[in-house]
């Protein structure tokens, strides 16, 4: 539904709906969150590929099998499987990179989120530890970037603004292919 006031949300799931109204800060704590869950990947990623010496196959087959984890064997599968060993070597490197530079400077950033937030979740069964109950910060980490999704981060000092608004045949892109909306913004 088309929000009725400046800074009114408004989403319905089945016979519920929910409505809120955002505090005109808002738009800051969301390009807060954007940037700083961008800059820790891309951190994070470039560590891993200037090192030179990045190998998951240690934390796959070792880090599941502790504290009950439910898909222990998933991972030791995962860990055990060498051409699966050797696309995480590039695919966690590499995507943390492009993820934390698609977040920042808010290109493609629903899709770029999306993948982050895969990624979390990932990391959050790998590193299962519930000694203090379920939500830990790989968790925490997963919400964020579904957050920086949610909220349309990419539009806010992000290049998806201007990827949208790019005209195709005297149109806006997003309002000629609306499909885009669910990797930009």
């Amino acid at each position: 539904m088309t929000p009725t006031a400046p800074n009114t949300f408004e989403s319905r799931i089945g016979d519920l709906t929910v409505t809120g109204r955002a505090h005109s800060l808002s738009a800051w704590f969301v390009l807060a969150l954007r940037l700083v869950i961008g800059f820790a990947f891309l951190y994070s990623g470039l560590d891993k590929v200037l090192s030179g010496s990045f190998s998951a196959a240690g934390y796959l087959t070792n880090a599941a099998g502790t504290n009950g984890n439910p898909l222990e064997g998933l991972f030791l599968w995962m860990g055990q499987t060498p051409w699966f060993v050797d696309v995480v070597n590039v695919a966690v490197p590499f995507g943390e990179v492009a993820i934390g530079l698609g977040v920042m400077v808010g290109l493609l950033t629903r899709l770029a989120a999306f993948f982050g937030a895969f990624m979390m979740i990932l990391f959050y069964f790998g590193n299962w530890d519930i000694a203090h109950g379920v939500i830990n910060s790989d968790f925490m980490y997963m919400l964020v970037f579904l957050s920086v999704a949610a909220f349309g981060a990419g539009r806010i000092l992000g290049l998806d603004t201007y990827v949208e608004q790019y005209e195709v045949d005297g149109e806006p892109l997003i309002e000629k292919y609306p499909a885009l909306g669910y990797v930009l913004g």
